[in-house]
């Protein structure tokens, strides 16, 4: 199979910074805030992240494809990103889960990709100067005509997102972790259920089946269901899951919480949910210069680092934090909020993503920390 017949396809950053490269996936025309992220491994996962709406995300691993794509490895129903740029791509991919090629995965997708441009030029410039909006195409290749389009996308500080992706309907996920992925541990868990309703602000599949895992029952509803429909399920928890775009204008989800906070009920934030419950707490939030895209992203605060699994572009503002919230992860990278939790109340979240563990394992005592503030509020 030839590379797509090096199709010529250019790069253009809003700063007028332009690339040329060979296009693969869809042909077309595609916008959005470029940012990189720097996994080696999981590009599947990355693609289907509903977190990652709104964005082209550049992967500084040099090789893409190369294991290609399963039904199984999906974090939901398609990919949400908008475009993709890599060093370099596989077509035959080699792996025994393989079914599709990536290419052929973007192209049913419709989502543009571009290969063979210098992803580390790519990196250093967005470090330098900030995440950024850009356009791909195959179809412009005018770096100066596609530089005109592009000035009139939004940038991500103030767009939500959130509404677009949330489902539509209510529904349960019952569906555990595969049994390899099980802890000895896991078996002195109690084999009562907890119900859990998940609000949904672009939920992983893997975060619920973790929480499936440790015994809950979990319905997800959109992100705009009412404190009032929330509770008619009589929920032992709450689940504040991640999502994409600026979290300060998800005003539905930010006036939820804090009505739900009114009941103190456990209440779990994770990525967008952490931010969501930080700003229901009375913080504020700001946009990262290039924010956390990665695998092994340090986070702790005494005597104890975990290795945790990050995607987002916006953190709580530290000093905005009011005295009844406490700090307990901080990224170890750039000393950012990673994890706050109230101190006489059972709300809790963290910034990063404990189900994803990228080797490690290291967040997910997260999920039953969960458990027992539940069972506790329960007794």
């Amino acid at each position: 199979m030839s590379l797509l017949n090096f199709q010529p396809a250019i790069l253009v950053l809003a700063d007028g910074t332009s690339y040329e490269g060979y296009a693969f996936g869809a042909k077309g025309t595609t916008f959005g805030e470029v940012v990189f992220n720097t996994g080696m491994t999981g590009y599947q996962e990355v693609m289907t992240d509903p977190s990652y709406s709104g964005q082209i995300v550049t992967f500084t691993y040099p090789e893409l494809g190369n294991t290609g794509v399963n039904a199984e490895d999906e974090e939901s129903f398609k990919p949400h990103i908008k475009g993709v740029i890599a060093r370099n791509i596989t077509e035959k991919p080699s792996n025994w889960r393989s079914t599709q090629s990536l290419p052929d995965y973007l192209k049913q997708h419709n989502v543009v990709g571009i290969y063979g441009i210098d992803t580390r030029n790519l990196t250093r410039r967005l470090r330098s100067s900030g995440a950024m909006n850009g356009a791909i195409s195959s179809e412009i290749l005018d770096p100066d005509q596609l530089l005109i389009q592009l000035q009139a996308v939004p940038s991500m500080a103030g767009l939500n997102l959130v509404k677009e992706i949330s489902t539509k309907e209510v529904y349960e996920w019952t569906e555990p972790t595969n049994a390899q992925w099980e802890f000895s541990h896991r078996t002195n868990l109690e084999a009562e259920k907890f119900t859990v309703v998940a609000i949904d602000f672009g939920i992983k599949r893997n975060i619920l089946r973790r929480l499936a895992s440790y015994g809950c029952k979990v319905i997800v509803v959109p992100s705009n269901t009412s404190p009032e429909e929330i509770l008619k399920y009589n929920p032992d928890g709450i689940f504040l899951s991640n999502g994409p775009g600026d979290p300060s204008v998800v005003a539905e989800g930010i006036n939820t919480a804090t009505a739900l906070l009114e009941a103190k009920k456990p209440t779990f934030g994770i990525c967008m949910g952490h931010q969501i419950l930080g700003l229901s707490l009375g913080a504020q939030t700001f946009k990262l210069k290039f924010g956390h895209r990665g695998l092994n992203q340090p986070c702790g605060l005494k005597q104890k680092v975990e290795i945790t699994s990050q995607n987002h572009g916006f953190a709580v503002t530290e000093e905005s934090l009011g005295e009844d919230v406490e700090i307990t992860h901080l990224n170890l990278n750039d000393r950012t909020v990673a994890g706050l939790k109230h101190k006489t109340l059972p709300f809790f979240s963290v910034q990063y993503h404990p189900e994803a563990s990228p080797g490690p394992h290291d967040a997910d005592y997260l999920f039953e920390q969960f458990v027992k503030m539940m069972r506790d509020h329960k007794q």
